[in-house]
């Protein structure tokens, strides 16, 4: 917008700026009612899906059939936000018809990552004795929760994806204020957040300007929204439901995250690196993953998620995030992850005229004792 001039005495511009302030607000207040009526509609709705599923497996006595080694399943991805997530899990929703097993959303109110006790119980329960959704994939923005606690002895199998933590911030920023091409239609949390200037002309005619609050700005001005303090993320997620992985800057929190990495997932990948992330889910996990790799390639899910309006931070704002330890501790478990990464994918795929290939079964049995006659 460019500079807005009101011809009127300054008290009546205050009582304009006060009344428009105050009828934002309701704009927002009704909005956000909205958007719970609209939770409220698609929580009911999943319910009455599930009730039909089970059914349907009841009704075609099904119900207590013991499940293939094979079918009794369960992947967990509990996804970081704005890490191609949504790409990725797009692919295992256009597969999961083809390759025979259901995906489900994981949805919390208010996007809570951290689920109560009871909660954590309902959903342990949920994904190890749900014969219904089995082989079933799990994804939602969740931290890690350890099944081995509450006494399950078959865990499911958990990946993920992260992404360098500053590129990560920038993308969710802009995600926050301005959507994406994804679901365009959809009002995000921060839409339309601006910053309000009081400004005077060359003509000293005071007025209002409306600037978008870019990343630079926000830097620049120490802004909330792009503080050292939001960079941590990752390490929460990974590190899981303890209250210490919610302590910013805890390093217990960043060794925690690390042990989880090694012990608890089967394989994280990197954002920058999907590609090499689907190639290896699918020689590992074919049960699921047979024919991501070229549904990926094709570019029909490839970065299917695109930012609106978003603007690359310049080196200034970038080396001032970095001199925080917040930064450094992320960064280290950013590195941290892509070392673990790298090396897999070393022992696992090869390059040849600028083509990956998987490497074939490497390994095989001898002196078999006794031996058959």
């Amino acid at each position: 917008m460019g500079l807005l001039r009101i011809m009127m005495p300054p008290k009546f511009q205050l009582l304009a700026v006060l009344a428009f302030g105050v009828a934002m607000l309701f704009l927002e207040n009704q909005v956000q009612k909205l958007e719970e009526s609209r939770g409220k509609l698609e929580r009911a709705i999943a319910r009455h899906e599930v009730r039909e599923i089970e059914q349907r497996h009841t009704m075609d006595g099904t119900k207590d059939v013991v499940l293939d080694e094979s079918d009794d399943v369960v992947i967990i991805y509990n996804r970081v936000p704005k890490t191609a997530s949504t790409s990725f899990t797009n692919i295992a929703y256009d597969l999961c018809g083809k390759n025979k097993y259901h995906v489900l959303h994981i949805n919390t109110t208010r996007n809570n990552p951290v689920m109560s006790l009871q909660d954590q119980v309902r959903f342990v329960k949920n994904v190890t004795s749900w014969k219904e959704m089995k082989p079933g994939f799990y994804h939602g923005h969740v931290a890690f929760l350890d099944f081995a606690k509450f006494g399950v002895k078959k865990k499911p199998i958990y990946i993920n994806v992260i992404r360098d933590p500053i590129e990560r911030l920038v993308s969710y920023y802009y995600f926050l204020r301005f959507g994406d091409d994804y679901r365009p239609g959809l009002r995000r949390r921060k839409q339309g957040d601006k910053k309000v200037i009081l400004s005077s002309t060359r003509t000293t005619q005071p007025g209002l300007q409306f600037l978008p609050s870019t990343f630079d700005e926000c830097v620049s001005s120490a802004g909330s929204d792009c503080a050292a303090e939001k960079l941590w993320l990752q390490i929460p997620f990974f590190c899981g439901h303890n209250s210490e992985c919610w302590n910013v800057g805890s390093r217990w929190a960043l060794e925690q995250a690390k042990y989880n990495l090694i012990n608890e997932y089967l394989l994280v990948g990197v954002t920058e690196e999907l590609e090499d992330f689907i190639m290896m889910l699918e020689a590992a996990l074919p049960r699921f993953f047979r024919g991501a790799a070229e549904l990926y390639r094709t570019g029909k899910k490839s970065h299917l998620r695109k930012t609106s309006e978003k603007k690359p931070p310049t080196k200034e704002s970038i080396a001032k995030l970095q001199q925080s330890d917040i930064w450094k501790m992320e960064n280290e478990f950013y590195e941290f992850a892509l070392e673990q990464f790298q090396f897999i994918r070393a022992h696992a795929v090869r390059e040849k005229d600028g083509e990956l290939y998987l490497l074939a079964q490497n390994f095989f049995y001898e002196k078999i004792y006794p031996k058959m006659n």
